[in-house]
């Protein structure tokens, strides 16, 4: 945490303006943890062997499928990015797409990442001091910026782009559009590489032997937990041990099934607190949640064990011998904490599938994940430029032929993708119909990296649905 002295005298923030920056910030650090996990983790998997194919030169990577358009030239102007992507490949894989823009305008791009993005960025902006683009790791402090002025709306057209373009495009857009100081909205936030989390890992050699086939509806998902049961196997492993964030992992069942049990509507009023905690929509996702994961039948150990189970050795199971469950729901990072670290994804020993919707609720094909945020922060020609550089294929398959980078886009040529695995989670994103971001990280830090983890996590334990939801409920209006 910066000093409070060192952001009062070298940014001439009074008392007022600093505390509400540390609020700002501190909320940013809370919400992180996932983040990191989505997006660092990731990289340390790296998707499956992606980075066997990330040994091309700048040039390798800008020779892309889908040839890029004509941007216009803008020898000699310089346009600086500031973002949280620091170090290692991803770092790389960033510059190198940036490279494509360079090579095809003649611009100057300099980028500079920070660990300590959310702050630095909510002053440099509040000192006039911005970079032409800020990339916003989550939605929420990309808000509070344009609701203060210092971002750049985007335009109508490129909200009508997105949403003709990205699979669930309005959803993008949505998740891009913020009030400003006059209570107006627009289109500030440009969503460009996406993180996926409805997915459920299995085993495709224990689902073979056992006859299983891959459900398609969530009725189905329920019919195979019941037949696996049946023949004597564990759906399910489930844990929800993390240390101090303790319970996140419940956070996320309870996100994906909120979009699968009520509307898109209903799960940005949760996400607000207009629908309460204790309404029964949440009520019944928690139900739902509930059937998978107190069940004794259903998760390997028994229900008790859910709250103890690090997250991390849950999907463990999936690989002993004989395979102390079936199935498994985690994001996309998750192969990181395989016992070969990913490998089993790329030589065949796991595989996985979309958690999938209720075919009797008709809400589409709804999809819980990530994304950041490409803001205009400081206007110029070249800059609006980049933002049409990241509307063209070329720019989304450069970084998708590199590893770690997946894309709702749909007119980028999926043999991009540097891995089939990536190639199949590109297309769960490009055919959702909904994409909602982790609501948990939209919350306030109380609630959303606290409240909603800890009652969770004694849901867990046994605490039943309504003293759960009624707790957590309770934590929102004592900070209203």
């Amino acid at each position: 945490m910066i000093p409070l002295s060192s952001l009062v005298v070298s940014f001439g923030m009074n008392l007022k303006t600093t505390t509400q920056f540390l609020k700002m910030t501190h909320r940013e650090e809370m919400m992180s943890y996932k983040t990191y996990l989505l997006r660092g983790t990731a990289i340390a998997a790296s998707l499956f062997a992606a980075s066997a194919s990330f040994a091309g030169s700048h040039s390798d990577v800008c020779n892309t499928l889908t040839p890029i358009g004509d941007l216009g030239s803008f020898s000699g102007e310089v346009i600086t990015i500031a973002g949280s992507i620091t170090g290692g490949q991803d770092e790389e894989m960033l510059l190198n797409t940036i490279s494509c823009f360079e090579k095809a305008t003649g611009a100057k791009v300099e980028y500079s990442g920070s660990r300590d993005f959310a702050a630095l960025i909510v002053a440099d902006l509040r000192s006039n001091n911005a970079p032409n683009i800020a990339i916003f790791p989550q939605p929420g402090l990309a808000g509070d910026m344009a609701k203060e002025g210092h971002l750049v709306p985007l335009g109508d057209a490129t909200a009508s782009w997105m949403a003709e373009n990205y699979g669930a495009g309005q959803s993008w857009v949505d998740l891009g559009t913020y009030a400003d100081a006059n209570g107006n909205k627009n289109m500030y936030g440009f969503a460009f590489k996406m993180d996926l989390k409805s997915l459920v890992w299995y085993s495709p050699e224990q689902f073979e032997d056992n006859g299983y086939e891959i459900p398609t509806t969530m009725e189905d998902l329920i019919a195979l937990s019941d037949q696996m049961v049946a023949d004597g196997n564990t759906p399910w492993c489930i844990g929800v041990e993390s240390g101090n964030a303790t319970g996140w992992t419940a956070t996320d069942w309870m996100e994906d099934l909120m979009l699968r049990t009520t509307s898109p509507e209903n799960y940005d009023r949760w996400v607000s607190n207009d629908l309460p905690f204790n309404s029964p929509e949440v009520l019944n996702a928690m139900e739902v949640y509930g059937q998978f994961s107190r069940n004794d039948d259903y998760v390997a150990g028994g229900a008790a064990s859910v709250a103890t189970t690090f997250f991390g050795d849950a999907p463990k199971g999936l690989f002993t011998s004989p395979a102390s469950c079936m199935m498994h729901r985690q994001a996309s990072f998750i192969p990181a904490f395989f016992p070969k670290k990913g490998e089993e994804v790329a030589n065949g020993e796991a595989d996985f599938f979309y958690f999938p919707p209720y075919a009797s609720k008709d809400l589409g094909n709804p999809v819980l994940g990530a994304g950041t945020l490409w803001t205009m922060t400081k206007d110029s020609p070249a800059t609006r430029a980049f933002f049409e550089f990241m509307k063209e294929p070329s720019a989304h398959e450069a970084w998708m032929s590199q590893g770690t980078f997946l894309t709702a886009h749909k007119g980028v040529n999926l043999d991009a993708y540097a891995t089939p695995a990536l190639r199949k989670q590109g297309e769960i994103l490009a055919n959702a119909t909904t994409f909602r971001f982790d609501a948990s990280d939209l919350m306030p830090g109380a609630i959303g990296a606290g409240a909603f983890w800890s009652e969770m996590t004694a849901f867990a334990n046994g605490q039943d649905a309504k003293t759960t939801a009624d707790n957590i409920q309770a934590a929102w209006d004592a900070i209203k």
